[in-house]
């Protein structure tokens, strides 16, 4: 039997069986792997740590195979996003009317408090007030970081607060430099900085805060299949009403200091305004 003729019996079977979202249903995708890559919110392997056994749950209920592709910084993790070398991302960074022509699409959320955009000291630097950072050396993850960085440099552009930027990769980078004394100041995520104060057991101080956003969206390229999104899309938003997979999300979420309740819900993108509008009066070297 020639392999076409194998596999037009596959097709055939799978359609047959009406079995749409299980692992039979991808019979005819049986070797297609779907590459994922979230933002590098913390270090490479912390990442990894966090994102593997969820995808290998996802990969295992959905029947869709997903692969991580994280780079060594998150902007490198964003440049294979443009350069359309992935399938699903965990990102904020395509919001801007620009990359909103790429065609991506919100499939879910992740559920946690609202996270803010920050300028932090630690506890006990002299420095109170953003005009005090004049001149001084600010870390960020880096430039595609839109919570962590462009909303904290706005702010200080806005301000008209002239500072030397410095950028550490992810968020656990920048933090790892504040807290050695190499900058004064870091534009962060408040929910990665309350993660990382209470795993290294550091303190810090607030300085500017900006309104309440959504933390990031998972999304899918226009060129994954409606049903493969759909099924990778059930997998992420249905895992926490599955022990097994709620016993999962909880232990990845323990590691990087979420809460047990991190979990997924769906989402059409309407949660997201707020960083649209963000691009409307953002500085243009921000955009």
């Amino acid at each position: 039997m020639s392999t076409r003729t194998l596999l037009r019996r596959q097709v055939l079977a799978a359609t047959l069986s009406g079995l749409l979202g299980s692992s039979a249903a991808w019979a005819q995708d049986s070797n297609a792997v779907y590459h994922f890559s979230p933002v590098n919110q913390y270090g490479i392997n912390l990442t990894a740590a966090y994102w593997n056994p969820i995808i290998a749950y996802v990969s295992g209920k959905s029947g869709v195979k997903l692969q991580l592709k994280i780079g060594r910084t998150s902007a490198d993790t964003t440049a294979f996003v443009l350069a359309q070398e992935v399938e699903f991302i965990f990102s904020n960074h395509l919001f801007s009317p620009e990359r909103e022509q790429l065609g991506w699409k919100v499939l879910a959320r992740r559920l946690t408090p609202p996270v803010h955009g920050q300028l932090i000291v630690p506890a006990d630097s002299a420095i109170t007030e953003l005009g005090q950072l004049a001149g001084k050396d600010v870390a960020f993850p880096g430039p595609e970081a839109l919570i962590a960085y462009k909303f904290p440099a706005a702010q200080l552009m806005a301000r008209k607060v002239e500072f030397k930027t410095v950028f550490g990769g992810n968020m656990d980078g920048a933090l790892a430099q504040l807290f050695s004394g190499k900058v004064a100041a870091v534009g962060a995520n408040s929910q990665l900085a309350e993660g990382y104060a209470k795993r290294e057991g550091k303190k810090y101080r607030v300085l500017w805060s900006s309104p309440a956003l959504h933390d990031l969206a998972l999304m899918s390229s226009a060129k994954v299949p409606d049903k493969v999104q759909r099924a990778v899309a059930a997998a992420f938003i249905g895992m926490h009403k599955d022990p097994a997979g709620r016993d999962i999300l909880e232990q990845a979420s323990k590691q990087v200091g979420l809460s047990a309740e991190a979990n997924f819900i769906a989402s059409d993108g309407s949660e997201y305004s707020a960083y649209r509008d963000f691009y409307r009066s953002a500085p243009a070297t921000l955009r």
